[in-house]
This record gives C-alpha cells, structure tokens and sequence, in this order.
C-alpha cells in the first residue's frame, strides 16, 4: 500500500517474474541475447539510481524479490506471468513452476498464472489442466512470438489456439493475458501484432484479454480494437517507464487510453525485474497529463486508485481492504467495462 497526500492506493503488480537468464541457462546465442535485450530496456529507461549491474540482472535472490515487491515497492498483491522460451534456455526462463516456488512460500502475496503454446496439440491441453489443478490457475499469459522448433510464432485465431480458449473457459481460468509488445531479440515484430485479439475476444466474451504493454508500438491499432470489445483491458507493462524517459510519451500513452476504453480497463505493472515497482509507483501518483492536453481527462486519484491495483483486484478477486476501496459511483471519462464502444462500430 502507497500513501501520499492523504490518499492510500491497494497495489496489484499485476506482471511480474522470476527469471534465470545466467548463462549456464542460456541454451544458445538466442538465450544470451533476449537477457541482453531485457538489460537494455532496463538501463536505457530507468533513471540512473534504479540501474543494477548485468550479473544482478541475470536472476534475482528470493529474498531481494520480496524486498523489492512487498518491502519497498508498496505491492500488496504480485501476479506471475510466465515466459518459458524453452528453445533459449535450458530449465526454462521463466515457467509457471518456477514462479510457484516463491508462490507456494508465500501464498499471500503471490498470484501464479500458466501458460499455453496451441504448437503443443493435445500434450498440452493435458499440461494445462494439470497446471491449473496444482495452482488453481484464475489466469494465463501467452506469447505468441515465442520460437518452437522451425515455428517462429503462431496467433490467437490459429484452429488450436480456440480449442485451448474453450478449455480455459471450461477450467474457469479467465484472465487472458496476451504479450503485445515492442519487439525482443530474436523474436519477430510481426508476432506480436495485436490484430488477433480483435476475433477472440468477439468470439468469447466471457474470458476477459489483458493485451500487455498495450500492443506499443500499435498504440493506435489496441485502442480501435479495445473500444469495441468491452472484454479486453490493456496492462501499463513496458509503458510505466516512460514516465521517466519520455514523460510526454508516457502522457499520451495514458491519455489515448482514458479516451479510448476509460479507466476501469488499465493495470498497473512494474514488469519486475526489467523494473521495479517503487520509483513507479510514486511517480505516477505524482504525474499528471500536461496542461495543453486538454483532449483527455485528466488523472484524479480515484483513476490513479484504479490503475494501480483495484481493476486489477477485481478481475482475479482479490480482497481489498474496505478503506482502500472506492465508493460505487459512475464515472465519465471513458468507456466504462460494459458500455457502447465510443466510436460506432
């Protein structure tokens, strides 16, 4: 929980990881560079003080997790969001079982989600079900541009992608999280396109599509698409740390997303370890849209209560503290989860 200024925000990290990039993991030259990848992200965007050392990158200790959530990061509530990239590294670079180590330690804190790859057939519709029995799965994040043998990426409306959907819904797991994002080394750009969420999340209304990063660079291409489908929500990893390196950026990253789908729709994420949630979560509790950009609404603590953990509480059930939530009231600003699309169809 963060408190500034009278006001107290629940905090949900709704995408973090324990990853193993060491290079006695790393299986190939692809495994070395996706860690190098994530490193520059990490440096390029943080400010100087937040920057650590390539070997503190590589994997963090169990105990400098807990400090940087939970001690000093403000985070009430973590949600783990696996990336395996089994062809890369040797154990895996962040698979479900490894995130449940630390989960199992501290159920409390940690929310485990799985994974899918529709490449895997039936095999894996089994691994699925055995995941959610082991860790009563309430989400999954898939990874459409991840490499399987000579497949360099695969999309949601793929024959078996759907057999896999249903099963999730038959599973009760309805959080969808979708990796859209800027391109990774060696991944392909074109993998990671967002125009695939559109016939999903019209074909099963009843799952909710948390679209990571916002699709950036197709900013534009999400929000078009999110504004007619009132099941996809769209998750702050990978925008959070403009606020620091591109402030305007990050303003209208976050301005196009109120006008668009509103802000019942948005999940705060540090994207931990690329980034820790401390200097992020105070920053955007200071941060408001510059005054000239008067199209968009601008970013009262009650948005601001929303972003970073109670949307994300309510789509995976987490109980908030009754003085850290909000009263029941309407809101103006965007398109609320359930309305007429802002735009006509």
């Amino acid at each position: 929980m963060y408190e500034k200024d009278g006001q107290r925000y629940f905090v949900v990290d709704s995408h973090v990881h324990w990853w193993d990039g060491r290079p006695a993991n790393q299986a190939n030259r692809y495994g070395e560079g996706f860690i190098n990848c994530f490193y520059d992200y990490h440096r390029n965007l943080s400010p100087e003080s937040e920057v650590w050392s390539f070997e503190d990158f590589w994997r963090q200790p169990e105990e400098r997790v807990l400090h940087d959530l939970f001690e000093v990061g403000y985070v009430d509530r973590a949600i783990f969001q696996p990336t395996c990239l089994t062809d890369f590294y040797v154990n895996g670079f962040n698979t479900t079982e490894q995130n449940g180590v630390l989960a199992e330690k501290h159920p409390d804190r940690f929310i485990v989600n799985g994974s899918w790859d529709p490449r895997d057939g039936e095999a894996g519709l089994d691994r699925l079900e055995s995941l959610a029995q082991r860790w009563n799965l309430r989400g999954v994040k898939l990874y459409t541009a991840e490499w399987k043998g000579d497949s360099k990426g695969w999309k949601l409306t793929d024959p078996w992608s759907y057999r896999y959907l249903e099963r999730c819904q038959q599973l009760g797991i309805r959080n969808i999280h979708v990796h859209k994002r800027p391109t990774i080394y060696p991944l392909n750009r074109d993998a990671f396109d967002v125009a695939d969420v559109d016939d999903v999340a019209s074909a099963f209304p009843e799952l909710t599509f948390i679209v990571e990063h916002v699709g950036l660079p197709r900013l534009e291409d999400f929000c078009w698409i999110a504004t007619q489908e009132p099941n996809v929500y769209g998750g702050l990893a990978v925008a959070m740390p403009f606020i620091h390196s591109r402030p305007r950026y990050f303003a209208q990253i976050v301005g196009e997303l109120l006008y668009w789908i509103g802000e019942d729709r948005i999940t705060f994420a540090s994207d931990y370890a690329i980034w820790t949630p401390r200097w992020l979560v105070e920053r955007f509790v200071d941060f408001q849209l510059p005054a000239d950009m008067t199209e968009y609404p601008q970013l009262t603590p009650q948005i601001k209560k929303k972003i970073l953990g109670l949307n994300a509480a309510r789509l995976y059930d987490i109980e908030v503290p009754a003085e850290l939530r909000l009263p029941d009231v309407p809101t103006d600003s965007g398109a609320a989860v359930g309305s007429e699309p802002r735009v006509p169809a």
